[in-house]
């Protein structure tokens, strides 16, 4: 029964993320939370992610905007493999409270020149957003702030790039947890079923991010960060408290 709640939620979930570009993943990760040991839930969850992601990338690739896509890959390794080597524990809560102001802030201004950056700004902001996600769990959020800022007018764009980027995101993850020795084939069938309904799911939220006005999604796509960085900012308090 778990196993059929969670495919079946990967159809939602999928379809949520492929509509307004925001919302599915973390909302996977609360419900995996309740069926799966603490344990497995990272790497699992990240499994499920990197189908989830590769399947909208792949579905809406006439809309991944390559000469944004191809920097932000070379950053984002360079930012993940600097992280694994950072030696120094940062404080979660605080991370977690200055993330969540800075993506509220990001998603309701507009940052000059951001939609102009060339393939070295791109680069050098991915490698700092990989870095930062290698020591707190805000990487949809964060790179769904970013890449409002480089897509202002254009929601397709926006969405399949951001699936590209989280499909790199993903993929570094299950990297590091494959080289610790997590077993993922004890979950294979499971990820298998979640990924395949969440295709599915990423094929019925494209029709509709196809039918939305650029407005509304934009509206929809504001309300959805901001609440996501609310969350996260709360996190950060009641562990300072």
């Amino acid at each position: 029964m778990p196993a059929a709640v969670l495919v079946v939620a990967s159809f939602f979930t999928s379809a949520l993320t492929a509509a307004f570009g925001v919302g599915g993943g973390v909302a996977m990760l609360a419900l995996m939370g309740l069926f799966i040991p603490v344990a497995a839930l990272i790497p699992v969850h990240g499994a499920v992610q990197l189908g989830s992601n590769t399947g909208r990338a792949w579905h809406q690739r006439a809309n991944v905007r390559l000469g944004i896509a191809i920097p932000f890959v070379i950053g984002s390794i360079v930012g993940a493999v600097g992280g694994a080597f950072f030696v120094v524990q940062l404080p979660d809560a605080l991370l977690k409270l200055g993330l969540g102001l800075f993506v509220i802030a990001v998603t309701w201004t507009k940052i000059p020149g951001a939609d102009r950056l060339g393939a070295a700004g791109l680069t050098l902001g991915s490698a700092v957003l990989a870095f930062v996600t290698m020591f707190v769990g805000a990487t949809g959020p964060l790179l769904s702030a970013f890449f409002a800022q480089l897509f202002p007018d254009d929601r397709r764009a926006l969405v399949a790039t951001h699936a590209a980027g989280m499909t790199v995101q993903h993929a570094l993850k299950i990297v590091v947890f494959g080289l610790a020795g997590f077993a993922f084939w004890q979950w294979l069938p499971l990820i298998v079923l979640m990924i395949g309904s969440g295709y599915l799911g990423t094929v019925y939220g494209t029709r509709l991010l196809e039918r939305l006005p650029e407005q509304s999604f934009r509206r929809w796509f504001r309300i959805g960060i901001t609440l996501l960085a609310l969350d996260m900012i709360r996190r950060g308090l009641m562990a300072l408290i």
